[in-house]
């Protein structure tokens, strides 16, 4: 709901995304159009660099282009759970009954 918020505030037009690969240390996206040195939108306390070739979405805003993020592999997940994953295959679940699994282990 922020988001659509800020746009609203920040548009004068409704902005179109775009969808594209990820590219150049995962700051640029190439699209309809080449979207370079991106700024990442993410949740607060949370950083990433997109491997490349992942498929991301870039929103242009009045002040320049930033990327939403990529496109999710929400597989094996529940409505409500979280995972946080690295491209070396790491990962963290936080699962609705209360468990957290690291690397597939409960702990």
């Amino acid at each position: 709901m922020w988001l659509l918020s800020y746009i609203t505030k920040n548009s004068l037009e409704a902005p179109e995304a775009a969808k594209g690969n990820v590219y150049d240390n995962g700051t640029s996206v190439a699209a309809s159009g080449e979207h370079r040195s991106l700024r990442a939108c993410l949740p607060y306390g949370v950083a990433s660099i997109p491997p490349r070739n992942e498929c991301a979405v870039v929103l242009p805003l009045d002040d320049g282009e930033v990327s939403l993020g990529v496109l999710a592999d929400t597989e094996g997940l529940q409505e409500g759970e979280v995972k946080l994953s690295s491209a070396g295959g790491a990962s963290i679940v936080l699962k609705n009954d209360g468990r957290v699994l690291i690397n597939g282990r409960e702990v």
